[in-house]
């Protein structure tokens, strides 16, 4: 076993089938191989040059970026000085299994190589957050919502084309009721529920999912309402993923027209962090984003005008910021529990002073004894 100088934590670190897909997977070999070739104070050029590569090779096989090859793992471990045949076959072993294909392989037609990483990374998170300003999030659409997103960036694409999109989308949704779903926590701008996608039933039957979604004990919504003003996430949609994994850090993910980014720094991921807690306090409580949505159903036949009249003071059901008093300090421990479960850390809660016991009606506060004749007094002098 190589072990890294001054080093408690042991170097290999074993990896259970049930990690996740291939995708975490690479990422956690990646992670072992990196850890093995700094314990042996290896660079990265020195260790390209072992399998004919570059440094850059290197790098993407130590984050996982990259599928493995059977004889440059062998090569690599070798010159790790990893000796023992067990550990050896175990890492070879766990290198070809996560060079298979994942179950989204099947719409590898369809699924650009941007989005092929968030989808594996998806399907390993123990939570994830985030926030939409246009559309309501993959995760939680319907078929016929998804059809209608689909088609306004595919506009030309045939039937087949379109099913196979929305397949994959739906496909996705599996894990929402797996035996140990991720905890999801949702952001939506007002504007998602105000914005018509599809027919007017497409929308009524996309927030009557929402409402039946915000049932689960580990999905929460929330609305961030257009009297909140400005806001601290100008710069658009963005989710937060965190894994159970301690070798794999937490994700943020930005989705762009064409391609995205995944940044994983710590402190840009913190200050990801923060300004979801902001979002969060901002937006309309869980309880008060449900009653709207219930009102959305409730006061029309059709979806537009029953979004417009959510959002009418005559009718009572105007979506407000959270209010100060016991929903937003509930609300700001939640967030801060949530960010130091992602952060590794114990949420600070504030000691509460005792209250002091109010004096009975009728009765007045009592006065210091004074003390009998022949009795030393207490007080100095």
């Amino acid at each position: 076993m190589v072990s890294a100088p001054g080093d408690d934590d042991r170097v290999l670190r074993p990896i259970e089938p049930s990690d996740g897909g291939p995708t975490v997977l690479r990422i956690l070999l990646g992670a072992q191989l990196r850890r093995l070739r700094e314990a042996q104070r290896i660079s990265l050029e020195e260790a390209g040059n072992v399998i004919r590569a570059s440094h850059s090779k290197i790098s993407r096989i130590e984050t996982g970026r990259v599928g493995f090859k059977d004889r440059d793992i062998a090569d690599l471990l070798l010159f790790y000085g990893v000796t023992d045949e067990k550990e050896r076959d175990a890492l070879r072993a766990l290198a070809r299994r996560a060079s298979l294909p994942g179950w989204w392989h099947d719409y590898s037609d369809i699924l650009p190589t941007w989005f092929e990483a968030y989808v594996g990374l998806e399907e390993a998170a123990t939570t994830i957050r985030t926030y939409q300003i246009q559309f309501v999030p993959g995760l939680l659409q319907t078929a016929d919502y998804a059809r209608a997103v689909t088609m306004l960036g595919h506009p030309n694409s045939p039937a087949r084309e379109l099913d196979r999109r929305v397949g994959l989308r739906l496909a996705r949704q599996a894990l929402l009721t797996r035996p140990d779903p991720p905890n999801i926590w949702v952001v939506l701008d007002e504007a998602v529920l105000r914005r018509q996608i599809g027919s007017a039933e497409v929308m009524r039957a996309q927030v009557k999912h929402l409402l039946e979604l915000s049932k689960r004990p580990h999905i929460t919504i929330q609305v961030l309402p257009f009297a909140a003003g400005g806001h601290a996430a100008a710069g658009g949609p963005f989710s937060i993923l965190r894994f159970a994994e301690r070798d794999l850090p937490d994700v943020v993910y930005l989705e762009q027209l064409t391609s995205s980014l995944y940044l994983d720094k710590q402190e840009l991921v913190e200050s990801y962090l923060m300004v979801m807690e902001r979002l969060c306090l901002e937006a309309a409580t869980p309880t008060s984003s449900t009653r709207a949505l219930r009102s959305i159903l409730r006061e029309g036949s059709d979806g537009l005008p029953a979004l417009r009249s959510a959002a009418s003071p005559a009718e009572g059901t105007r979506l407000r910021p959270t209010p100060p008093g016991r929903h937003r300090v509930a609300l700001a421990r939640k967030a801060r529990a949530a960010r130091a479960c992602m952060t590794r850390t114990r949420p600070h809660v504030p000691l509460r002073p005792p209250r002091p016991r109010a004096a009975r009606s009728g009765t007045a506060p009592p006065h210091p004894r004074r003390p009998e004749s022949g009795e030393r007094s207490r007080r100095t002098p």
